[in-house]
């Protein structure tokens, strides 16, 4: 940690092995986990994927609608793509609290966080993750269906 005030780079990097950086927030009608068992905020949300800006989405050879997978040195997930002009490039978005069911192979998000506690005080990193991202040829069935 700097001695005095300055700009300290602590996030995971993007590198030419993990070029992309995962947000990982909340879905929008999953205020906390409670509201991932419910009928009504279930049927809002669908299911989870992974918001891609179309020029990522070009780049990886992703249609909207395809499978993803997003991994990094921790694991893999497999998710629905979906086309979102309105996020920055580079970034991968994956609203989420979703119930590990919800995946293919019943592995969630999680599973690309780190459990380590941010410096200097603590706190959440689930904000500050780099990854990879490969189209799929092939569809797999989410765990749940």
């Amino acid at each position: 940690m700097p001695e005095l005030p300055d700009h300290w780079a602590i996030t995971d990097a993007a590198t030419t092995d993990h070029p992309y950086r995962l947000v990982a927030a909340p879905a929008r009608n999953f205020l906390n986990t409670s509201f991932t068992e419910t009928p009504g905020s279930r049927k809002r949300e669908g299911r989870p994927c992974a918001l891609i800006h179309p020029l990522d989405a070009e780049h990886l050879g992703v249609a909207d609608g395809s499978r993803v997978a997003l991994g990094n040195r921790q694991g893999e997930v497999i998710l629905d793509a979906k086309l979102v002009d309105g996020m920055q490039p580079g970034t991968i978005v994956v609203e989420s609290i979703w119930p590990n069911a919800d995946f293919s192979r019943g592995m969630g998000i999680n599973v690309l966080t780190s459990d380590a506690q941010a410096a200097p005080n603590g706190g959440a990193v689930f904000h500050d993750t780099a990854i990879w991202v490969k189209a799929l040829a092939h569809e797999m069935p989410l765990a749940a269906e």
